[in-house]
């Protein structure tokens, strides 16, 4: 079988909406979920529910707490911190499955995101013989799954999908701008395998068209700072539209536009861009991937409805994904 062709990463991608009536497998692929930063595993049951209703397909979300995340804070102690060079260890350690009483635990001695490694033996368990899972990481989850590859390897995984995961390290050169992993993503840039897509292990990375951001004084370059409009009625495919072609544009930016924009730029250095309300859309995608935006689709599970703010797993959104997942 050859290789399916890479597409580039400035390109917008069509997608189809197939119910999940007409798309069957002999044995259901399940899905391994990874939390984003600050969200736990209750905040997809929803998700998981509408995946194993309407589509059939089991998945199991990595056990984290909000709590857990605070553990985070332990870089603080490491000089990589201040320097921004930090490492997934020992900072990353409390994402062991179960916590070592030996205190900081030796890298060559012991692998850490043991807890994703629980929920893919867990997923293994649903499997036919010689199947494989699915990894979906939403936000923070997305760049951890790359590192869980890299450390336990992909030959039970098939497909990597992000929801509107910070894939690129911000900007070096500009003013202002400070990498809030401290390192991180750089550490994944280097040291994780690229993303090929390809039919054996896919890449496919979803990023949110919900709000544009601003600069924080002055006009920006584009005044469409509206929220991106959900399509009530969708069409047989989406794909993506000048949101200023439907109505009337302000004359300025509002305030919350200016408040976002500055999240933006934190990421990728840029203010007046589109993005899910939290990560811009240039940084959720990632070269070498299958990439994907979605107007109207909000970041997170929290604070997010169904109806006028939905996230990336609001059934109406997961609609126009979901069929990656059966394929």
């Amino acid at each position: 079988m050859s290789l399916l062709p890479t597409p580039p990463q400035s390109t917008l991608t069509v997608i189809s909406t197939i119910p999940a009536s007409t798309t069957t497998l002999a044995a259901p692929r399940p899905a391994v979920i990874l939390p984003g930063l600050g969200n736990n595993t209750g905040d997809y049951k929803d998700l998981v529910l509408t995946l194993r209703e309407v589509y059939g397909l089991p998945s199991v979300v990595t056990k984290v707490s909000r709590v857990d995340w605070l553990r985070n804070a332990a870089g603080l102690l490491d000089p990589n911190y201040w320097r921004g060079t930090l490492r997934p260890r020992p900072v990353l350690d409390w994402y062991r499955a179960v916590p070592s009483p030996l205190g900081p635990i030796n890298a060559t001695a012991d692998r850490y995101l043991e807890r994703v490694e629980e929920a893919v033996a867990e997923a293994k368990q649903l499997l036919a013989d010689g199947g494989k899972i699915s990894l979906i990481g939403h936000s923070a989850g997305g760049w951890l799954a790359r590192l869980y590859l890299e450390e336990f390897g992909a030959s039970n995984i098939s497909l990597l999908l992000t929801l509107g995961s910070p894939h690129l390290a911000p900007p070096k050169d500009l003013p202002g701008i400070i990498d809030q992993t401290r390192g991180l993503l750089d550490y994944v840039e280097i040291n994780c395998a690229p993303a090929v897509y390809t039919p054996e292990l896919k890449y496919i990375c979803l990023a949110g068209r919900y709000i544009r951001g601003a600069r924080l004084v002055g006009n920006s370059k584009d005044t469409s700072n509206n929220l991106n409009p959900v399509d009530e009625e969708p069409n047989d495919s989406e794909s993506i539209k000048d949101a200023g072609n439907k109505k009337s544009l302000p004359a300025t930016p509002s305030l919350r536009a200016r408040f976002i924009g500055q999240g933006y730029k934190q990421v990728c250095g840029e203010a007046d861009v589109w993005g899910d309300g939290v990560v811009p859309e240039v940084s959720a995608h990632l070269e070498g991937a299958l990439n994907i935006s979605l107007d109207g689709v909000y970041h997170s599970p929290v604070g997010s409805d169904d109806t006028t703010r939905p996230w990336y797993g609001s059934p109406s959104v997961l609609a126009k994904w979901a069929h990656h997942l059966l394929t």
